[in-house]
C-alpha cells in the first residue's frame, strides 16, 4: 500500500476507510517495526488532518498537535493517541466545536484517546506544573492547523525545559528511581513491563528528555537499537493479544515469539533482557553525568570567587597502577596504556569496586578499545585482581556491569556470553543466569571468614551455574568448564580440580539434606566420597548458602540452614580420620642458609630484594613482572614480625604471601635466626631500594622508628575511602593443627598495615610467634601463626581462646 492509496482511503472513507486501511496495514507481514510504525502515524495523521479541515476549514489561531509516543511518530498497533488542540483564545466556541469533531471519531473507532485543549500559555504553565505533560510536550510534532503556533510552542517548552533543567533533572531522576522500585528491573523479570519497568521504554524517553535539556547525554552506542528491540516487541504483543497491554505475560511469551519470528519464549526474553540492559546501564551513566554537571555548576562559582578566576584543575587520587579517582569516578591515569596493559581493566575493576565508586564510561571504552586477551594461564596479578573484584560485595554488580557493556567480560570469559542475559524459568530464582553468577559472588563475600581458601569460593560462585549455556545437566557441563577457566586463570591443577568438585556439586548439600535419610549411613558416606576433604567440604558448605541467598528468599531459610548444618557436620566427622600436612614443614635453600649465616655474623637483618618474572606470552622485550621475593634473615629477638610488616606498609608494599619461620643453623654455627620469605607488590609506582628498606629495618628494631605514628600519620592525611563494607574479622584457634604450637587463624579485609598490627597484637598479648604463613587472596588475608608461651609450649586453651578474642577485638576496632 502506497502512501497515496492509504491518504485516498483515509479521506473518501472517513472513519470505516480509516480503519479498513489501518487493518490492512497491522496485519501486512512485509511491513514491520519501525517502518510499520511510521506508517501507521503517517496513516492516522491524514486522518485526523482531514477531521481537522472538515471541521474549521481555513482555520488560523489553532493546531493540532500530536505528543508523546505519538508525538514521536512510534505508533504501536494498541497505543493511544496523544492530541493536544492548541488555540490562541479568539475563538473558543468554534474550539470546542472541532474538539468534538476530532475527539468523537476516535473513540468511535475504540482508540484510546489521551487530549487536551489550551492556549499556548495553559500548556507552558501546565508543564511547568507537570513534569510528565511537560515530557510529553517535548515530542510535540504538527499534525494539522497552524503550523506557526505549533513551532511558536515547540521553541518556548524547550527553552523552558533547558532553562529549568538544573531543577527539574533531579524531580525526572527521582521519577524513575519511584517507578523502578515499583515495577522492578526489565532484565531480570519473567512477566516484564516492557514500558514501566526499569531499562524499558520509559527510561528511554527520560534519556531523551535529558538530551533534550543539553546539560548531559546518554551513551548513543546501540541505545537505539535497544529501544527499536522493545517496541517491536510490544508491537508483537499487542498484535498476538489484542490488547492494549504492556505486560509480557508468561502465557503469551511463545506468541508473541513466534510474531518476532524467534525460535522460543526464552530466546524472545534474552531479546528484552539485553535491550533492558543496554538502557538500563545508559541510564546509570547518564545520570552519573548529570549529577557531576550539576555538581560543579554549584561549586565552581565558589572555587572562581576563591581563586580569583580561573578553571580549576580536576583533583586526580591515585587507587592502583595507572588508575586514579577524579570527580567521584574511577578513571584512567593520563600515563596508562589499555594497549600495552592487558591487565588494566580487571586492576580498574578491582580498585573501583574497593573504592565503592563507578567506572568512568570514557575509561571502559578506552580500556575495550585497546583490549587484549590475557595469555592462558593469566599472570598473578590478573588472578589477584579478579578475586578482589569478586571479593568486594555489593560494588561489584556495578562495576562488572559497566564491564560488560562494552564486552570485556566476554573477552575475559568467554564462556560468559552462553549464560548472558539467559533467563531462568523458575518462580524461586530473582535473576538471569548471569546476574544469579555475580550476585552469589557477592554473597560469598561475605563468607570469605569462613573458609581457609575464599580464592576457590569466589572463582566456584561465579563459574557454579556457567554449564547452564549448555544442553544436559548444567553441573556436569559445568564442571568441564569450570576445570578449564581455572586452569586459564591461573590455578595449578589441583586447586582447579576443587573448583570443578564445587561446581559438579553445588546442589549436592542441599538437596541431600532436605531429600535423604540423614540417619542412613549411606547418605553421608556417599557425601563424603564426592567431597573428598574438609577443605573442600567447607567452601561446599559456604558456596551452598551463597547459592542459595542469591536464588531468592524461597530458596534459604533457618529450617534448610539447620539441615544442611547437620549434614556438614556427619560428613566433617567421616572425613575426619583423613591426614593433612604439616604447614610448619619447610626445607630452607642454600640462600636461605647463607643470609642466615650472615645476619648471625653481623648481628643485624639481612635482606634480598630479586623480582620474579615469567616469559611473556608473545615475543617481547621487558617480561613481566609477577612481584617481588623479599627474604630476611634476622637474629632471632622480639618484634621482627610488626617491624618487618611495619616498614612494608609505611614504603607502601603490599604484602602477597608471608613465611616467617626459626632457621636450623649449621652445626658450630651459635645463635638463632628468624627467617622471613615473603612475596610483595607497589601499591603504585616503582619499589624502594633494598638498601632503605634494611635502614628502616634496623631503626623499627632498635626502637628509633615510630612505625605506629607514620602509618598513623599517613592514615589521617589521605582517610580511607568508604567503599566496600567488609564482613568483620574472624580470628579462631584450629584444634589439633599442631603438636608444637597453638595455631591462631586470622580472616580479615586486607588493608595497609593490618599484618603489622597483627604481629603487634601478638606481641603484646606476650606469645611468640614460631612460624606465620599469610596470603593475600584478592581483598581478604588469610593468616594463620603459630605461636607458644615463653617456654615454647603450646598456650593452654582458655589462653588461647582469649589471645584469639583479643587479637579479633583489635581488628575489629
Amino acid at each position: 500500500m502506497t502512501s497515496t492509496d492509504t491518504h485516498d482511503q483515509a479521506e473518501d472513507s472517513g472513519p470505516d476507510g480509516y480503519a479498513a486501511a489501518r487493518l490492512r496495514l497491522l496485519t501486512e507481514k512485509a511491513r514491520s517495526g519501525p517502518p510499520r510504525r511510521s506508517a501507521l502515524a503517517g496513516l492516522t495523521d491524514e486522518w485526523l488532518a482531514g477531521l481537522f479541515a472538515a471541521g474549521a476549514p481555513g482555520a488560523r489561531g489553532i493546531s493540532l498537535v500530536a505528543v508523546g509516543g505519538y508525538g514521536r511518530a512510534e505508533l504501536s498497533p494498541r497505543s493511544d493517541l496523544d492530541l493536544l488542540l492548541l488555540h490562541d483564545g479568539s475563538a473558543p466556541q468554534a474550539v470546542s466545536a472541532l474538539a468534538d469533531r476530532l475527539w468523537y471519531p476516535v473513540w468511535d473507532l475504540g482508540l484510546a484517546l489521551d487530549h487536551s485543549v489550551r492556549t499556548p500559555a495553559e500548556a507552558r504553565k501546565t508543564a511547568g506544573d507537570d513534569l510528565k505533560v511537560q515530557l510529553g510536550l517535548l515530542d510535540a510534532r504538527h499534525v494539522a492547523g497552524d503550523l506557526g503556533l505549533t513551532t511558536a510552542l515547540r521553541t518556548t517548552v524547550l527553552a523552558d525545559w533547558r532553562n529549568q533543567a538544573p531543577k527539574r533533572l533531579p524531580a525526572l531522576r527521582e521519577l524513575c528511581e519511584e517507578r523502578a522500585e515499583r515495577q522492578g528491573e526489565l532484565q531480570y523479570l519473567l512477566e516484564p513491563d516492557l514500558k514501566e519497568a526499569r531499562g524499558g521504554l520509559r527510561d528511554a524517553t527520560a534519556l531523551r528528555a535529558v538530551a533534550a535539556s543539553w546539560l548531559a547525554d546518554a551513551p548513543r552506542e546501540g541505545l537505539a537499537e535497544a529501544r527499536g528491540r522493545l517496541l517491536d516487541v510490544r508491537d508483537a504483543l499487542h498484535l498476538s493479544t489484542g490488547r492494549a497491554t504492556d505486560r509480557l505475560a508468561l502465557q503469551e511469551q511463545d506468541q508473541v515469539a513466534a510474531e518476532l519470528g524467534l525460535l522460543d519464549a526464552d530466546a524472545l526474553l534474552r531479546q528484552v533482557y539485553e535491550a533492558a540492559r543496554v538502557i538500563a546501564y545508559a541510564g546509570d551513566v547518564t545520570w552519573r553525568e548529570v549529577g557531576r554537571v550539576l555538581r560543579s555548576r554549584s561549586v565552581r562559582p565558589r572555587l572562581r570567587a576563591m581563586l580569583g578566576g580561573g578553571k580549576p584543575a580536576p583533583e586526580r587520587s591515585p587507587l592502583a597502577e595507572g588508575v586514579v579517582e577524579q570527580d567521584g569516578e574511577v578513571v584512567l591515569a593520563r600515563a596508562a596504556r589499555p594497549d600495552r596493559d592487558s591487565v588494566l581493566p580487571l586492576r580498574a575493576a578491582a580498585a573501583a569496586a574497593q573504592a565503592g565508586l563507578p567506572l568512568s564510561l570514557h575509561a571502559v571504552r578506552r580500556m575495550a578499545a585497546g583490549a587484549r586477551a590475557l595469555p592462558s594461564p593469566w599472570p598473578a596479578e590478573a588472578r589477584q585482581q579478579l578475586l578482589t573484584l569478586l571479593g568486594s560485595g555489593r560494588p561489584t554488580v556495578d562495576v562488572w556491569e559497566a564491564l560488560e557493556a562494552e564486552g570485556l567480560i566476554s573477552l575475559l570469559l568467554p564462556d560468559w556470553d552462553r549464560v548472558r542475559c539467559r533467563p531462568q524459568r523458575n518462580a524461586v530464582h530473582l535473576w538471569t543466569v548471569d546476574r544469579h553468577l555475580i550476585e552469589t559472588a557477592v554473597r560469598a563475600s561475605a563468607f570469605t571468614r569462613r573458609v581457609s581458601r575464599p580464592d576457590l569460593l569466589l572463582i566456584a560462585a561465579l563459574l557454579h551455574d556457567i554449564g547452564k549455556g549448555w544442553p544436559g545437566d548444567h553441573s556436569v557441563a559445568g564442571e568441564v568448564i569450570a576445570r578449564d577457566v581455572a586452569a586459564r586463570i591461573g590455578f595449578d591443577a589441583d586447586d582447579g580440580a576443587v573448583i570443578a568438585t564445587l561446581v559438579r556439586h553445588h546442589l549436592l548439600l542441599v538437596e541431600t539434606a532436605t531429600r535423604r535419610d540423614l540417619d542412613d549411613p549411606a547418605t553421608v558416606r556417599a557425601v563424603a566420597e564426592a567431597v573428598g576433604s574438609q577443605s573442600t567440604l567447607e567452601l561446599l558448605h559456604a558456596l551452598t548458602e551463597a547459592d542459595a541467598l542469591a536464588t531468592g528468599p524461597a530458596a534459604w531459610s533457618s529450617w534448610r540452614a539447620s539441615l544442611v548444618a547437620d549434614l556438614v557436620k556427619r560428613v566433617s566427622a567421616v572425613l575426619a580420620g583423613q591426614a593433612s600436612p604439616d604447614p610448619e614443614a619447610a626445607a630452607p635453600t642454600a640462600q636461605h642458609e647463607r643470609l642466615a649465616l650472615e645476619a648471625v655474623a653481623t648481628g643485624a637483618p639481612v635482606l634480598s630484594l630479586r623480582a620474579q618474572t615469567e616469559p611473556p606470552a608473545e615475543p617481547s622485550d621487558d617480561p613481566e613482572p609477577l612481584g617481588v621475593e623479599l627474604i630476611v634473615a634476622v637474629p632471632d629477638q622480639p618484634g621482627v614480625l610488626p617491624a618487618v610488616a611495619g616498614v612494608l606498609a609505611m614504603h607502601r608494599l603490599t604484602v602477597r604471601t608471608a613465611e616467617l619461620r626459626a632457621l636450623d643453623l649449621p652445626d658450630g654455627v651459635d645463635g638463632s635466626v628468624l627467617l622471613l620469605d615473603w612475596r610483595v607488590a607497589a601499591e603504585y609506582g616503582s619499589l624502594p631500594q633494598a638498601a632503605r628498606l634494611r635502614a628502616d629495618l634496623v631503626r623499627a628494631l632498635d626502637g628509633s622508628l615510630d612505625i605506629s605514628g607514620r602509618l598513623a600519620e599517613r592514615d589521617a592525611a589521605y582517610p580511607r575511602r568508604r567503599g566496600v563494607v567488609a564482613p568483620p574479622p574472624r580470628v579462631t584457634v584450629a584444634p589439633a593443627a599442631s603438636r608444637h604450637a597453638t595455631v591462631i587463624e586470622v580472616r580479615a579485609q586486607d588493608a595497609p598495615g593490618l599484618l603489622f598490627r597483627i604481629g603487634r597484637a601478638l606481641e603484646d598479648a606476650g606469645v611468640r610467634v614460631r612460624s606465620a604463613h599469610a596470603s593475600t587472596l584478592g581483598a581478604n588475608a588469610v593468616d594463620a601463626f603459630y605461636v607458644t608461651g615463653p617456654e615454647g609450649l603450646p598456650l593452654p586453651g582458655e589462653e588461647a581462646v582469649a589471645v584469639a578474642r583479643t587479637l579479633e577485638e583489635m581488628l575489629r576496632a
